[in-house]
């Protein structure tokens, strides 16, 4: 029952934008629990809200549009709007939802990408295929690098928490 509550945490920790998988994983395997589950149950909560953010920023948008006058104003764009549109323009949806999730974290990221004009299908795409190589990437690390320097300590969250029987 410990280990499903566990399961559990990691699900909720890696839906919460804070808490992205990146980090969420190798806490997971630190405290013992096994490396494949805790990176799947991770990957879908990340997806999980993720997603609907994504499907929630379209529908704004959407409403947005909808709502627009006729008459479109040219304002000049800021000196940062127009950076963020060059970096936009240099590395696109593939390169800002592979890089993105590290530094500035998934949900930001798909904000970001659907706020420059990419489409919500490969918004979701993208960020489905960044966050799979992600969670991958960090559950590996976590489990071959924490079982390389402390073999002998694995699952040392587990037994930190342990009641006294």
């Amino acid at each position: 029952m410990d280990i499903l509550w566990g399961y559990i945490l990691v699900f909720i920790l890696a839906a919460i934008p804070w808490f992205e998988v990146i980090g969420v994983v190798p806490l997971a395997i630190i405290a013992g629990l096994k490396p494949v589950p805790s990176a799947v149950i991770a990957l879908f909560g990340n997806l999980l809200t993720v997603l609907m953010l994504i499907v929630l920023i379209d529908k704004v948008k959407r409403w947005l549009n909808g709502r627009r006058k006729e008459s479109v104003q040219k304002d000049k764009l800021s000196k940062r709007k127009s950076r963020a549109k060059k970096i936009w323009h240099t590395y696109g949806l593939p390169g800002l939802s592979f890089i993105g999730p590290f530094f500035i974290g998934s949900h930001l990221t798909a904000f970001m990408c659907m706020g420059f004009g990419a489409g919500r299908r490969r918004t979701a795409w993208w960020m489905t295929g960044s966050l799979a190589l992600w969670t991958t990437a960090s559950a590996i690390a976590a489990y071959y690098g924490f079982s390389f320097l402390a073999p002998e300590h694995e699952g040392v969250l587990k037994n930190i928490f342990k009641q006294e029987e």
